[in-house]
């Protein structure tokens, strides 16, 4: 198959499992709508921290000059990001004085998606498929701001954190299109995004029948 064709195959079956991740709730009933915005903003912090791990991690590890740069860029955009939602939850008088958010270990996700080895597996799983789905999660939390009166955290994600998550999806789209050119890479790679995807999916569910955690951003 053409890579232009696989990515755009590869995207509408990952978003038959996207709309599973959109919320059918009234974001201000419920359970969920017990979590305060600072809460949700530190869930936030530990997915900024592992997805900057991530990327640096798989930089020495990858030897395509081209995508390196693409993780490295991930780096800064996630570092950035940790700090602006830092600076965020101090406003809202927050102290996060003695605070770790990998504190409880790492996510699932973030050890599955840590053992990957091919590049191309990487750039679908995690570039592609991983910033697609903090995309939507993003959008629902930009939602739950705005219903909470909370809109300058509203829009931090809207204006700066979102457009730097579309740009990683878009990217990985790119990449995916110049280096997933055989069937065997194609194959292994729709592979690793639907397992992100699956996995995602049940550690929302998860979250939500436990904690009551539906409307928290980024993956």
């Amino acid at each position: 198959m053409d890579s232009k064709e696989f990515v755009k195959e590869l995207q509408s079956s990952n978003n038959k499992i996207l709309e599973r991740l959109r919320s059918p709730v009234d974001i201000l009933s419920g359970p969920e709508a017990a979590m305060s915005i600072p809460s949700l903003l530190k869930i936030a912090l530990k997915n900024e921290v592992e997805a900057t791990e991530l990327a640096a991690v798989w930089m020495p590890t990858t030897a395509n000059v081209e995508v390196k740069m693409a993780f490295a860029r991930q780096v800064g955009d996630e570092a950035k990001h940790y700090r602006l939602i830092e600076e965020r939850l101090h406003q809202l008088g927050e102290s996060l004085e003695g605070f770790n958010p990998l504190g409880h270990g790492y996510s699932p996700l973030f050890k599955f998606l840590s053992v990957l080895r091919d590049m191309v597996d990487r750039v679908a799983a995690a570039q592609f498929t991983r910033e697609a789905i903090a995309v939507v999660k993003n959008e629902q939390f930009i939602a739950l701001c705005e219903a909470k009166g909370d809109h300058e955290t509203a829009r931090l994600y809207r204006d700066i954190i979102q457009p730097d998550e579309e740009f990683h999806h878009e990217l990985g789209r790119r990449l995916l299109e110049k280096y997933a050119t055989t069937e065997e890479l194609q194959s292994n790679a729709r592979l690793s995004a639907r397992q992100t995807l699956e996995l995602a999916d049940e550690l929302q569910g998860l979250a939500f029948k436990q904690l009551g955690i539906h409307h928290a951003p980024g993956c």
